[in-house]
């Protein structure tokens, strides 16, 4: 599977959901997020798609820390599986 059909099937499980994503790009800040999803519940999530044999780079890696450090939700996915289950517990 392509990084883009794990992205389309991602998009898709959050509108299906009742929620918004958006492409996230930083000019300034390599490693960031690919998506940021925002759900009716009001929480919002920094998304880094990745697909088998795919890698976090270590700019990706620090910009999870940061977010961990500062209490941000944030969440890698693999698969549509994996896509599936996010929005599943991200809705509940």
């Amino acid at each position: 599977m392509k990084e883009s059909e794990l992205e389309t099937h991602f998009d898709w499980a959050v509108q299906v959901a009742g929620g918004k994503t958006y492409k996230f790009r930083s000019p300034t800040q390599n490693g960031v997020s690919d998506r940021i999803a925002c759900f009716p519940d009001g929480s919002t999530w920094f998304v880094e798609l990745k697909v088998k044999g795919g890698r976090i780079d270590p700019l990706q890696a620090m910009f999870a820390a940061d977010m961990k450090r500062l209490n941000q939700s944030y969440a890698v996915i693999w698969n549509k599986e994996d896509a599936d289950a996010f929005v599943a517990a991200a809705t509940q």
